[in-house]
């Protein structure tokens, strides 16, 4: 399984862009989308009932409650993990990386080099 990563800035819309990153997943304008999330990640998925269309350019808007519910702000940088096979991007705010890195080399993650 390929994941092709990037990285975007929310912008005070929600908007998030990487054009790289989209042009894998080949969504197209007017793809409907379904986003769900927690705290330190969005998921979304090509769903022909999804509520957000994807549109003339190539971003991702994060509605701003699903931002609330991660944990996401204007200006904040993140992770774009964009896996092709499964139709899939994931969104992580770069505080859930930097957690996940320092859990990795502290050991707690698994095992430390």
């Amino acid at each position: 399984m390929d994941v092709i990563y990037g990285m975007g800035r929310i912008d005070s819309s929600g908007r998030i862009s990487d054009r790289a990153v989209t042009e894998a997943l080949g969504w197209q304008i007017g793809d409907r989308l379904t986003l769900t999330g927690t705290p330190g990640v969005v998921i979304a998925r090509r769903d022909p009932t999804g509520m957000i269309a994807f549109g003339h350019k190539p971003y991702l808007t994060i509605p701003a409650v699903l931002r609330t519910r991660c944990g996401l702000s204007t200006g904040d940088r993140v992770l774009l993990a964009a896996t092709p096979d499964e139709d899939l991007l994931t969104v992580y705010p770069l505080g859930t990386v930097h957690q996940a890195i320092r859990s990795s080399a502290s050991g707690e993650g698994g095992e430390s080099r």
